[in-house]
């Protein structure tokens, strides 16, 4: 390697170097692109079974929070942070949880999820700012992303977060990067993208699985999931009151319409109809072992515990 390479390396994220596999794709037919991007995005799980120990380290973590009463917080800008409010705004409606127990900040302010904000992200003082202004605790979980590692409102709220004791995760994409010191580091190198520096593509994605898999999995640790059921699903629309009925049938192992009589009597709660399909219980003894059980309702149904 000469010294040039070797600076490029130290000075330049691997998200910002040019792909050698992808340098004629502006003259490429329709059809080889395609193939390319394919082939291109076979490296993103490659890079995630990398890290798999780690992202169930922060899975853990997660979980721990959760449990404590604290929340789930990410925090990015651009495209690393409209990820954390995709994610983050997806949790309530799937699981059923509060919406302050899951909650994303990003550079910029809410604007900034459709409106481009660039020179919001080298801002340092905000990163502290918002987490001061939403009380950031000890009992939380910080989980910063930036597909760089460099941001420095990322990096600033991380150093807030750990002067604070608050657990840390840095989410990024580069493995030649000066990274900030945290607890957990996830950092899956999908090597360069198909367009130099268009970090929305292979880096969007696997940080896009990534909290998929955090968010997902603290939710099913905290009984949110029963088997592969969302049972704590909030029937807010029609295509979600049908969704809430298959669930009673399957997991209350129930046809159509004692389904709907359990759901009836359970007003409309998920997780507290299949109780009273699976057991003689009432709804009030339903829902004291539910809550011996904290919540999970394979043990408060005496299932078989794999672990």
């Amino acid at each position: 390697m000469t010294e040039n390479e070797k600076m490029t390396k130290k000075n330049i994220p691997l998200t910002e170097t040019r792909n050698p596999r992808t340098m004629f794709i502006d003259r490429v037919s329709t059809r080889q692109a395609v193939k390319t991007f394919i082939e291109e995005d076979k490296a993103i799980v490659r890079a995630l079974e990398a890290v798999s120990d780690n992202i169930a380290r922060v899975v853990d973590m997660a979980t721990l929070a959760l449990k404590k009463g604290g929340r789930i917080i990410y925090m990015g800008a651009g495209t690393s942070g409209r990820l954390g409010v995709l994610d983050a705004s997806e949790c309530p409606p799937t699981f059923g949880v509060s919406p302050d127990r899951v909650i994303a900040l990003i550079a910029g302010g809410p604007k900034a999820v459709t409106q481009a904000a660039e020179g919001a992200e080298d801002n340092r003082d905000s990163g502290r700012q918002d987490l001061e202004a939403i009380k950031l605790s000890s009992k939380d979980i910080l989980i910063g992303i930036t597909a760089s590692g460099t941001t420095p409102y990322v990096v600033a709220g991380l150093e807030f977060a750990r002067r604070l004791k608050v657990p840390t995760v840095l989410l990024c994409c580069n493995p030649y990067g000066e990274l900030p010191e945290v607890d957990v580091l996830i950092n899956p190198a999908v090597g360069p993208e198909v367009i130099t520096g268009s970090t929305r593509l292979k880096s969007g994605t696997v940080c896009k699985m990534v909290l998929n898999m955090i968010s997902s999995l603290s939710m099913v640790k905290i009984g949110k999931v029963y088997e592969n059921l969302m049972v704590d699903l909030q029937a807010t629309n029609d295509k979600l009151r049908k969704r809430a009925l298959r669930i009673v049938m399957e997991g209350g192992r129930v046809p159509n319409y004692l389904a709907e009589a359990k759901l009836t009597e359970a007003d409309g709660n998920v997780k507290l109809a299949i109780m009273l399909a699976r057991t003689e219980m009432t709804p009030e003894q339903a829902k004291q072992k539910l809550k011996e059980a904290e919540g999970v309702l394979y043990k408060a149904l005496g299932d078989t515990d794999y672990e």
